[in-house]
């Protein structure tokens, strides 16, 4: 099974759900995928099992993903202060395997009826459904 986490930024968000998924009964290989090499350093330091960066690692990787996870701007072209590009956003959202992205309310993008819990709780509650999906 392959999980592909993608972030940008500092690679906050993508590190937490590889730590927790690394230390969880979840047993796949964890491709990490940053928009830039800040955010896939960190994931890597994670305990990321690969990594790369940029817009064609994020294409070819979401082909064969099994699980995508992270911040849900990365579906939004010029999210993440412009770190996704279109082609990107597009992948992402057109790939066929099951995404499940934390509803981050940044990067212009408010999801009404989200919860507004802090990330760590996000990544708690990721990595709980990504385990029921699972089961």
């Amino acid at each position: 099974m392959k999980i592909v986490i993608i972030d940008g930024q500092g690679g906050r968000i993508g590190s937490l759900l590889i730590e927790k998924i690394k230390t969880s009964a979840i047993h796949a290989e964890v491709i990490a995928v940053g928009t830039n090499s800040t955010a896939t350093a960190a994931m890597l330091r994670a305990g990321a099992d690969a990594g790369a960066t940029g817009e064609n690692p994020v294409i070819v990787n979401c082909r064969d993903a099994d699980y995508i996870m992270g911040p849900i701007g990365i579906i939004a072209a010029d999210s993440l202060l412009g770190e996704v590009t279109p082609a990107m956003a597009c992948a992402i959202a057109s790939s066929p395997c099951e995404k499940i992205l934390l509803p981050v309310n940044k990067c212009s993008l408010h999801i009404v009826g989200s919860s507004g819990l802090a990330v760590p709780a996000l990544i708690t509650e990721a990595i709980a459904y990504l385990q029921s999906l699972l089961s």
